[in-house]
């Protein structure tokens, strides 16, 4: 496929790391610039629903939780709507500590890698689903989005993709490491040196 026989740039927007965002989405409108075609922004949590669906048909309700790094979770609720063929927001994307992802009140799979990543932090109702660690925000899922989007006219200017961000601070002070280090050192009962 040639970008001539494109009708539109799709990339996975976001949240995800902010170098990672920043190039797909400067990716993304260089080339829509370069071919004169709009852009869709794709989320990356609704990435990893439609990945989950992908690996399991059946699936009607995905919580996606991925591991955000500083101790906290990306995770968002989706359920499948059958008459629309498409995926409903149960629950926006949102920035958490581990303990605070959410589980649906209706039958779930979990995807993403949190599972993996905070194991028991998490409330046990996540726990206790199936887990699809595989069901990451790959590009062939985002594709699959972006062709539905596309058809829906939400396609924008180049000019107007931007990425999605759900934290505004990147990384922690050598003075916020050492603090989170004696907590946890306090906190399993030990004196530190």
């Amino acid at each position: 496929m040639t970008l001539a026989e494109c009708d539109a740039i799709a990339f996975g927007a976001g949240p995800g790391s902010f170098t990672g965002l920043r190039t797909a989405c400067g990716v993304a409108q260089g080339l829509a610039f370069g071919a004169k075609l709009p852009v869709v922004p794709v989320g990356t949590l609704l990435a990893c629903a439609e990945a989950a669906r992908a690996l399991r048909v059946d699936t009607q309700r995905v919580l996606v939780a991925l591991d955000a790094r500083m101790n906290e979770a990306y995770w968002a609720d989706y359920a499948w709507d059958a008459a629309a063929e498409d995926w409903r927001e149960a629950q926006s994307p949102s920035l958490d500590a581990a303990e605070q992802v959410r589980a649906p009140d209706a039958a779930f799979v979990v995807a993403g890698n949190a599972v993996l990543a905070f194991g028991e932090r998490l409330q046990a109702s996540v726990q206790a689903q199936a887990v699809l660690v595989d069901a990451m925000p790959r590009a062939r899922y985002v594709a699959t989005l972006a062709a539905r989007a596309f058809a829906r006219g939400e396609a924008i200017p180049a000019d107007q993709a931007m990425p999605f961000y759900l934290r505004n601070k990147v990384a922690q002070t050598t003075a916020e490491r050492e603090a989170i280090k004696q907590a946890a050192v306090q906190g399993a009962g030990k004196e530190t040196p």
